[in-house]
Order: structure tokens, then sequence, then C-alpha cells
């Protein structure tokens, strides 16, 4: 198994290597590997305390977050080392204020293992939900280093409980600990016998929760909703957009609109400027001022950082992703109070299930169910402002993971 794994490591690397003399993405994974071993060296010290966490992209970041900030806050005497898989993580976050070192992880060899081991030395090891990287993994349990994984979360056709998968299950036996979202993941470890599991929940309710807290101020936004009611459309894609300015340009009740599709670039903010209707005032965040803004009917986001912070303006969020390949992060419009709507790929996530039943979220699977339920929300502020305090009080039942984690974790101060 462990062969046919590194060869295709191996074949892997080759093929990124060939796209990234075309891709920016993959150009970016190589280049931020590069002398990462000699970077490290030169950064981290002999005496440093280390933890390591790993997340894959900006999403795993995202749960793993509030872990980091409040192991930080306790444990002063740690340094944190933040890693990354994907430049979209990276990138995003290379820049993070509560790590003392951030770096892409690098391939998964047995002699990178063993390297970067050495350099880091870490006292404890924080996974972040999906991450199982072989080598990496069994140098760590040769080492007897604690390692944890953080809201973890399996599924019953993952490669772990099928009957081919009991090379796989190795890797699991390795962790010291599993910190899991949900009862479904500890029984299906506890199936085939690792019973070092707790059920904490997901970290991410405690980062949007937070979030509400801390949120940035956006003075032009603010200008922009006032008095109006507000549409606030995340993580957009294309068919997400046709159906919204669809609905948008033929509504015949009067809202306003903030676009935030999940690709900014050019091509793709002059497209959705295009298709929607000429008797609306169309504005880019990145060229609004307080003249212009008030004066919009649709406000397009061009920068990235500030969606979590947007959805405190709105009355209603759209999530997008839902025709693609899954919903994007709805909790960070549920945290504000909002009622949410998604597309209809969101069964692999838990809380859109959950909140699509207590009815603080509905799911469309084409324009007609999208008019129809924003059109019932639209004429009823009722059914807004309850819709709404299900989604926040669904958030603040579910927090508490990050406390339960640190509080299970026992560290050598």
């Amino acid at each position: 198994m462990t062969f046919l794994y590194l060869l295709g490591i191996r074949i892997f690397q080759l093929l990124v290597n060939v796209a990234s003399l075309f891709n920016p993405k993959a150009k970016l994974w190589i280049k931020g590997r590069k002398n990462i071993f000699s970077q490290l060296s030169k950064s981290i010290h002999i005496e440093d305390k280390i933890a390591w966490f790993h997340c894959a992209s900006l999403g795993e970041f995202e749960q793993g977050r509030p872990v980091i900030e409040s192991f930080k806050e306790r444990f002063p005497g740690y340094k944190i080392l933040l890693t990354f898989y994907s430049p979209s993580g990276y990138e995003i976050r290379k820049n993070y204020e509560h790590a003392d070192f951030v770096y892409y992880l690098p391939i998964d060899t047995p002699g990178n293992a063993k390297r970067f081991l050495n350099i880091i030395n870490p006292k404890y090891v924080f996974f972040i939900k999906y991450e199982f990287w072989y080598f990496f993994l069994r140098e760590i349990e040769r080492r007897k280093i604690p390692l944890f994984l953080v809201s973890g979360i399996f599924r019953k056709n993952q490669r772990f409980f099928k009957p081919n998968g009991i090379k796989s299950r190795k890797m699991l036996r390795w962790f010291t600990h599993f910190f899991v979202q949900n009862e479904e993941s500890k029984q299906l470890l506890h199936a085939i016998h690792i019973d070092n599991v707790t059920v904490t929940g997901d970290t991410r309710f405690d980062r949007v929760y937070a979030i509400t807290q801390q949120s940035k101020d956006l003075a032009l936004i603010e200008l922009f909703a006032k008095n109006n009611i507000v549409l606030v459309a995340g993580s957009t894609w294309k068919p997400d957009e046709e159906i919204l300015i669809r609905f948008f340009n033929e509504s015949a009740t009067p809202f306003k609109l903030i676009i935030a599709p999940h690709e900014i670039h050019k091509e793709n903010i002059l497209r959705i400027s295009k298709s929607i209707s000429n008797e609306k005032r169309v504005l880019k965040y990145s060229e609004a001022d307080n003249e212009n803004i008030a004066k919009a009917d649709v406000l397009i986001i061009d920068s990235i950082g500030i969606l979590s912070s947007v959805y405190k303006y709105g009355t209603i969020a759209y999530i997008g992703g839902g025709f693609g390949k899954g919903i994007h992060n709805i909790l960070e419009a549920a945290t504000f109070g909002l009622p949410i709507l998604f597309g209809p790929n969101y069964e692999k996530f838990k809380e859109a299930i959950d909140l699509k039943n207590l009815g603080g979220a509905f799911s469309i699977t084409d324009f007609i169910q999208l008019e129809k339920n924003l059109n019932s929300l639209l004429k009823d502020e009722n059914r807004i402002k309850n819709c709404g305090k299900i989604s926040s009080a669904y958030v603040e039942k579910n927090r508490g993971a990050t406390k339960a984690i640190l509080e299970t974790v026992k560290i050598d101060e």
C-alpha cells in the first residue's frame, strides 16, 4: 500500500509541476513549497515550544481558528505553527496574526515527514477535519507526539469503513484522540474499534459567534443598506447568479441586492454587471464612496475578507454553491439572524439540514422555487424575523466545541 501511495504522490507532484506552467494556483502550490526546509530552519529555534495546527484550506482554517486562538490565549508559552495544503488557504492567511509561523505542508513523503518534524519538533499536533497524510501521521506516531483530529466528520462511504479499508484504518490508530462533530462519526469509529472519541460538535459555531462580537464595521455598506430590505448573496456561482438576478430584475417588491461572487476576477464581475437590468444602478465595492453608494441598487463585492461582516447588514441571505459541488458556509449568515436560501446540493452539510428542518433555511431547486420562497419572505416582515431568530438561536445552541476540546487535551504548560 505504501509503495502505491508514494507512487501516486510522485505522479501527482509531476502533474502539478506541469500544470504550474499555465495554471496560477498550481504555480503557487509549487512556489510555496520551494526552499521550505531552509525557511523553517531559519524561523524555528530549538528552544521554541511548538503547537502545530494543519488545515487543508481556508474552510478548514475557519474550523481550526477558534481552537488556535483559544490555545494561544490559554498557553502563551507555546508558539503556533500553522500549515496549509492548498494555496487558497495559505495565500489568504499567510499573515494570520495569531500564528507565529505560517507555511505550506511539504509533500507527503517519508523523507519530508522526518525532516519537517526534526526541524519543528512539535509538542502537540492538531489536524483539522479531513486531513490524513500517511507518512506525516506515521512519523508523528513514531515520535509519540500527541496527535488530535479537530472537528472531524466521518461518513460510511469513506475508505476507512469499507471491507478493503484495513490499511487505511491504520492511520486512524495513530491519533491520540478524535474530536468529532456528530454521533454518527463516533459510531462509525466505534464500529472499527476506535474508542478514543469525543463528540464536541463543530468549532465553526464558536468561530461564527465570535464574528458577531468582532465583526468589522463597514460604513459604506451601512449607507447602502440604510432603511432598505437587503438580500446578501454570498459565495455565488453562475447558476446562483442567473436565477437571483432574474428574480431581482423582475421583482415587484423593491429590495437591494449585495452579490459577493466566489470568483471576483474582472471578467466575472463584468458578466454579473451586464446581466442586471439597465433600470438598476450597479456599483462595485471597490468604486464605492459616500455619495454613490446610497443611490445604488446592487452592490458587487469585488474584494475578499469582508463577506462574514457584510451579512450583518442583510435582511435575507442566499448562500451559493448549491447548484455545484455543495453550498458554502451558511453559518456566517445564520449567526447574524438571517433567513437563508440555498440550492439543492446541501445534503453533506448538517447545519443546512438542521436549519431547513427547523424553518430557518430553505432549499430551492430552480427559479420558480426561489421566486416562491423569496416572495413569501419579502411580503412578510414577521416571517423574516421569526426565521432569523431560528438561525441565530441554532448557532447559539451549538457553541462550545472549542472549550470542550481544550479541556480534554492535557497541555503541559
